[in-house]
């Protein structure tokens, strides 16, 4: 990290909601008047999916300490609330925030440089005490082309290998009349692509008043908001998707084709070992009845390699739905305990194995992005510019494009790709 260049710098790590609440920090954090403090400051918002990203975040803070010795760093987030100890137990940090905490502009005055006599440094209560989540409204995203919007948090499922729950809490919808505000408004802004968020989105609506689906949300959006271009969704589960979102899948053509299905694995066993809801048959049942209503459908997905017991025949079904399923964007986490879950207690694989199978699932991925990258030479596509000389397709593809600001979209004839990226045939691209 470098030198400070504003009086308040976020650094975000993980998932979209975390981009989003970055927005909701910094205006908190300047109205608490962090800004006017000599040095400035920097608020950390962590992510506690893997072991890993606890890692990287203590790396990033340890660095932020020696680039910037006068400012007061702060460390919210996922990882925060799940483990203050260890964040509250570094020298270099200054305030610990919980999940909660982070979007009230008054616990960032809990520093000591604003007078208060009983600072304690970790401020992190029970998440599973927060009943409701506000619909903070945000007027953009620094650095994105794209906006999104929280429309859920919190997740009511105990997958055994999962700690968001404990940084989360219990799942709690916003109203649809706030997340629709809150898209007008960013329309208003410019944005011309939107991407509704949350931890556990397809359970949204269970605890607001006639309990509407996801479903509902977006065709409540799209009606309501017709001047937005782009609607997009983060990672659903498939096993929850409800027969309106379906619907508004194969009817709704500004409902963007692409979704992030949370799979976590292929075999029935192993879903089982980890609690899923879901069976193998499930999933390829799922996306074959979506490709039926809605062709051009692109799929991505998360698998986990090497769950505790996975043999590898278990393993060899988990590869085999990358093709199964038809999926072109995959992420793919190296199984890592994390402790407090069942999973952490579980037979573990060797960690020789779970490196091997994780590189044997990027491989296929890999191999089926490039198939997917060929099919579209030759195809005209609109491009959501994210910065000059890249953008992406509505399927959510990279697109090398040499035409548009950041923002627009433009429409483009595909020339070929270079194994990442497609390639847009020179000043072929124009305003759609």
């Amino acid at each position: 990290m470098a030198p400070l260049s504003k009086a308040i710098d976020v650094v975000t790590f993980g998932c979209r909601m975390n981009t989003y609440e970055s927005e909701v920090m910094r205006r908190e954090a300047e109205a608490a008047g962090l800004g006017a403090l000599e040095g400035g400051a920097v608020i950390f918002n962590t992510c506690a999916v893997t072991g890993e990203a606890v890692r990287q975040a203590r790396q990033a803070i340890r660095k932020a300490r020696r680039d910037n010795p006068d400012a007061r760093i702060i460390v919210t987030g996922c990882a925060a609330q799940t483990e203050p100890e260890t964040f509250a137990g570094m020298d270099e940090v200054d305030l610990v925030l919980g999940n909660e905490e982070k979007l009230h502009r008054h616990n960032y005055r809990a520093l000591p440089d604003f007078g208060v006599n009983d600072f304690e440094k970790a401020r992190v209560n029970d998440i599973f005490s927060v009943r409701e989540t506000a619909g903070h409204m945000v007027d953009a995203i620094e650095g994105r082309a794209r906006a999104f919007v929280q429309v859920q948090n919190g997740c009511d499922h105990r997958c055994t290998f999962c700690i968001i729950p404990y940084g989360r809490g219990n799942s709690r919808s916003v109203p649809m009349g706030a997340v629709v505000d809150q898209v007008k408004r960013l329309v208003c802004n410019g944005y011309a692509e939107v991407v509704l968020t949350g931890v556990d989105m397809t359970s949204f609506g269970a605890d607001l008043p006639g309990a509407p689906k996801l479903g509902r949300l977006v065709k409540t959006v799209l009606r309501q908001v017709p001047d937005l271009k782009r609607l997009r969704l983060s990672s659903i589960d498939s096993i929850e998707a409800d027969p309106e979102l379906v619907e508004a899948i194969a009817t709704e053509r500004r409902l963007m084709p692409h979704l992030h299905l949370s799979l976590q694995a292929g075999d029935d066993m192993v879903l089982k070992r980890m609690k899923r809801r879901h069976l193998r048959d499930d999933s390829i049942r799922f996306c074959t009845e979506i490709r039926a209503v809605r062709p051009d459908i692109v799929f991505g997905a998360d698998i986990i390699a090497g769950f505790p017991t996975e043999t590898e025949a278990m393993f060899d079904n988990s590869l085999k739905i990358v093709e199964e399923c038809g999926l072109t964007h995959l992420h793919v986490f190296p199984f890592s305990p994390r402790k407090g879950t069942p999973a952490a207690r579980m037979p573990q694989v060797d960690g020789a194995t779970i490196k091997a199978r994780a590189a044997r699932l990027r491989a296929a991925g890999e191999a089926a992005y490039r198939r997917h990258l060929a099919a579209l030479a030759g195809t005209t596509q609109r491009v959501l510019v994210e910065r000059p000389g890249l953008g992406r397709t509505e399927g959510f593809t990279l697109v090398a494009i040499d035409i548009g600001a950041p923002g627009e979209i433009v429409n483009a004839t595909i020339s070929g790709h270079d194994g990442e990226r497609l390639i847009a045939a020179p000043a072929t691209a124009e305003a759609a």
